[in-house]
């Protein structure tokens, strides 16, 4: 009946010494690991939670230089295409003044040329002028021998000839000169 008085015990509750012995070596156990364990896991815990918040400041340091360069970047931007219109307009202002120069020489030499063209044309004139003297000449003179009745071929005859023509063109103009003042003083 022993046997059965002992296996009549309740088969669920272990013998009071195994669960004396069971909850030294929990405590020991759970000493270690709050000693051992959680302060290490503290430490790794810390770490992370400090890394991922340096982790968050970092990028939020990052966006704002990315900002800060965006903008800055923007601000060149800006001031390029402020340039690159300066240096457009100074362009053009430099393109109406050669275009003035150009035009001006332009004048300039036509008026160089014109100027030349009628120096051209008076030398022709006065060269034509000239020439039509020169014949005019020489057929007065052919005229005028022929009206005398003699040849005015020979230089010393011709010479004769004009220098009698003068004097009688001299002393008609004397004549005419005292009948002008005949004329004059008779009025």
């Amino acid at each position: 009946m022993n046997i059965l008085a002992a296996e009549s015990a309740n088969p669920l509750l272990p013998p009071v010494g195994e669960i004396i012995v069971g909850l030294i070596t929990f405590s020991i156990l759970l000493f270690v690991v709050i000693k051992f364990v959680v302060p290490r896991f503290e430490q790794v815990f810390q770490a992370r939670r400090e890394a991922i918040e340096g982790g968050i400041e970092r990028a939020e340091a990052m966006q704002a230089e990315a900002k800060a360069a965006l903008e800055q970047y923007r601000a060149q931007l800006a001031e390029a295409r402020s340039e690159a219109a300066q240096i457009r307009d100074q362009a053009r202002a430099e393109g109406q003044q050669i275009l003035e120069e150009l035009r001006a020489q332009a004048q300039e030499e036509s008026a160089r040329i014109v100027a030349r063209g009628e120096e051209q044309l008076a030398t022709a004139r006065q060269q034509v002028v000239n020439e039509l003297r020169g014949q005019i000449g020489t057929l007065a003179v052919q005229l005028a021998g022929q009206v005398v009745g003699e040849s005015l071929a020979d230089d010393a005859r011709r010479s004769g000839t004009v220098d009698r023509f003068l004097a009688d063109l001299d002393s008609m103009a004397a004549a005419g000169d005292g009948a002008v003042g005949a004329r004059e003083g008779s009025r």
